[in-house]
């Protein structure tokens, strides 16, 4: 592993794993393990689907669609969307900062 990668041990369905993580995104990695385990405890407890290995492939199909439902018809990315408000909020603050060297 480089200097900047380090392993962390995190718990999912009761089993525990090490896996690689970039430092300073622990928290984002540990919000997202303790993400994925709650999706997959709620899909364990309906009792449908049985096996961890069937168990996470459902998850995982559960989050890709989340993430895919972000996107709105017309392939509308709300990513996109998030990135250009940024860039005019900054504008506008750029626009105001002008103003105030006017008086």
């Amino acid at each position: 592993m480089s200097a900047d990668v380090k392993g962390l041990d995190v718990t999912i369905m009761g089993r525990e794993f090490r896996v690689a993580c970039p430092e300073g995104e622990q928290a984002a990695l540990l919000e997202s393990v303790s993400y994925l385990d709650r999706k997959m405890h709620d899909i364990r407890d309906k009792g449908k689907v049985i096996g961890v290995e069937r168990i996470a492939i459902m998850a995982a199909l559960n989050i890709a669609h989340e993430f895919l439902s972000t996107r709105l018809s017309g392939n509308f990315d709300i990513g996109e969307y998030k990135r250009r408000m940024i860039s005019m909020q900054a504008q506008i603050e750029q626009a105001m900062a002008d103003q105030d060297e006017l008086f």
